[in-house]
C-alpha cells in the first residue's frame, strides 16, 4: 500500500520555503549582532507569521497537489526501477538473458518506428510495451520461485501420506484417535490440492512469458514493414495488456496459499531456464 502523502510535510521541504527561513534566522542573528537586541524578536515574528500562512495556504491549493502527486510518482517509478534492476542482478545468467533480450527488442522496436516513420514521437501504443517489459520481469521471477517450488514438492510422499492416513482412520483405537487422523488427512489432501494450484499457475506464467516475447516480436515485424504510422493500430495491443492484467489477478489470488505453504520438505534444486522464444 502507497503511503499516503502529507502535503504540508512536502511544503516545508520545498527550497523556495528553507531559503525562507533561513533568511528569517540570518535576519535575527545580524540585528542581534549590531546591537539592535529589542528588535531581533522582528524577523522570527515576521518569519513564523508568513510561515504559518504559507503551510495553511499552499498545501491545500489543488494545483500544488498536482505537482506533488506528479513528484510522488515520479519518485514511485525510481524506486520501483531500481528494484526491479535488483532483482534482474538476482537472475541466473539465462534468465538476465532472456529480460535483457527483450529490453533490447523493445528499445530497437523505438528506434525502428522513428527511423521509418520519420515521427520523433512514438506513439502511447508502443510507449505500452514499457509496461509490458517490467511485468515480464516480475512474471519471469514468479515463475522461478513457483517452478523451484513445485519441484521440491514430491507428490508421491504426500500421496502415500494420504493413503497411511486414511488407512489409520479406520483402525483408530478411538474417536479422539480417529479425528487426529481426520484432521492430519484434511490438511495432506489441501496441501495437494494447492500443490495443483500453484502447478496451473506455473503453466499459466510460462504462457504470459512466451506470449509477451511473441507480441514484442511481432510489433517489431509490423514496424519494419507498415506501410504509414497508422497501421500500428491494427496490432492488438488492448489484448495482451489485458491478458497481463488478468495473470496477474490471477497469482494475487495464489499468493497468500504459496505463502502459506508447508516448505519443511524443501531441497535445493537447479535454476529454472525461463521459455525463451528461438532467437537468431
Amino acid at each position: 500500500m502507497a503511503e499516503k502523502v502529507s502535503y504540508v510535510k512536502e511544503a516545508l521541504k520545498e527550497p523556495l520555503n528553507i531559503w525562507g527561513l533561513v533568511v528569517c534566522v540570518a535576519a535575527a542573528v545580524y540585528t542581534s549582532t549590531v546591537g539592535h537586541t529589542d528588535l531581533s524578536w522582528i524577523p522570527l515574528a515576521g518569519g513564523t507569521a508568513l510561515e504559518s500562512l504559507y503551510l495553511a495556504t499552499l498545501p491545500a491549493t489543488t494545483a500544488y497537489r498536482r505537482v506533488v502527486a506528479r513528484r510522488v510518482r515520479r519518485r514511485e517509478l525510481a524506486d520501483r526501477g531500481r528494484r526491479r534492476e535488483a532483482l534482474i542482478r538476482e537472475f541466473d545468467p539465462r534468465e538476465r538473458e532472456a529480460v535483457e533480450y527483450l529490453r533490447w527488442l523493445k528499445n530497437q522496436i523505438y528506434s525502428n518506428y522513428k527511423k521509418f516513420t520519420r515521427v520523433e514521437e512514438v506513439p502511447d501504443q508502443i510507449r505500452s510495451l514499457e509496461g509490458a517489459w517490467e511485468s515480464f520481469v516480475d512474471f519471469l521471477d514468479t515463475y522461478r520461485r513457483l517452478k523451484n517450488h513445485v519441484r521440491s514438492v514430491n507428490r508421491q510422499m504426500i500421496q502415500n501420506q494420504i493413503n497411511q492416513a486414511e488407512r489409520a482412520m479406520q483402525t483408530a483405537p478411538d474417536e479422539t484417535t480417529a479425528g487426529l487422523y481426520e484432521k492430519n488427512l484434511e490438511f495432506l489432501n489441501k496441501r495437494l490440492q494447492t500443490t495443483n494450484d500453484i502447478e496451473r499457475s506455473v503453466k499459466r506464467v510460462e504462457a504470459q512469458l512466451q506470449s509477451i516475447e511473441s507480441f514484442f516480436a511481432l510489433v517489431n515485424d509490423q514496424v519494419i514493414t507498415m506501410p504509414t504510422p497508422e497501421h500500428i493500430s491494427s496490432l492488438d495491443f488492448e489484448s495482451l495488456l489485458s491478458s497481463i492484467e488478468l495473470t496477474k489477478e490471477i497469482l494475487e489470488q495464489t499468493a497468500p496459499v504459496f505463502n502459506s505453504f508447508d516448505l519443511a520438505d524443501r531441497t535445493p534444486v537447479e535454476p529454472i531456464r525461463p521459455p525463451v522464444a528461438q532467437r537468431q
